[in-house]
């Protein structure tokens, strides 16, 4: 398990320019060393979206804040909560967070990472889209 968390940090890290940026990637499989970077950010209304958020930075309360926010709304400026989930990491869960989400209608929705050392800032953000 170390060794496909070792792998999945270093690709993520090698591909992008700046390596102290968390990042959150999506995939319509369950995430491993085989389709990490099989990554999408399109799928079917009922379909899983499994998501990998990698923290490149040890958070020192140990909590994450995960929110998913909906475009295109009239309600709160544009924006309707749908799902939000607080997560203590494990020991092995420092530097890295994967799960899924099971959006039900269509439309533009941005996923947000907050720690609970910072909640208001979020410090990872990427959005995804459900036809």
């Amino acid at each position: 398990m170390k060794k496909l968390i070792l792998f999945l940090i270093s690709t993520v890290l090698l591909l992008s320019a700046c390596t102290d940026k968390p990042a959150i990637l999506f995939n319509n499989a369950p995430i491993t060393k085989d389709n990490v970077m099989n990554y999408t950010s399109e799928f079917e209304t009922g379909q899983r979206v499994y998501y990998l958020v990698l923290i490149p930075e040890k958070i020192q309360s140990r909590f994450i804040f995960i929110q998913i926010v909906k475009k295109g709304s009239l309600n709160r400026l544009g924006y309707d909560l749908y799902w939000a989930k607080d997560i203590r990491l494990k020991d092995e869960e420092v530097f890295y967070y994967t799960d899924y989400v099971v959006p039900s209608e269509k439309g533009v929705y941005v996923m947000k990472v907050y720690s609970k050392d910072n909640p208001v800032k979020p410090f990872a953000m990427a959005q995804f889209f459900v036809f």
